[in-house]
């Protein structure tokens, strides 16, 4: 069975989550979105990757879920 997945170009990344390239480039980097390489060389990220969950980090699970950054 083959998924086609949906791809978008770094930029229009950016405007929809509303960070910086550096930030992107920083969450690919640490594996925090997917994405592929085009023949080209260029980079396209897998739009159903941007909004997942993230795992907390050691820091935040030690705090526990009531004083985690962003929740409520």
């Amino acid at each position: 069975m083959i998924i086609d997945r949906k791809t978008i170009s770094i930029l229009k990344a950016c405007e929809l989550v509303g960070v910086s390239r550096r930030t992107i480039y920083n969450w690919l980097a640490s594996g925090k979105v997917e994405y592929v390489r085009t023949a080209g060389g260029s980079v396209r990220i897998f739009v159903d990757t941007l909004w997942r969950e993230p795992e907390p980090s050691a820091h935040q699970a030690r705090l526990g879920p009531e004083r985690r950054i962003g929740t409520r």
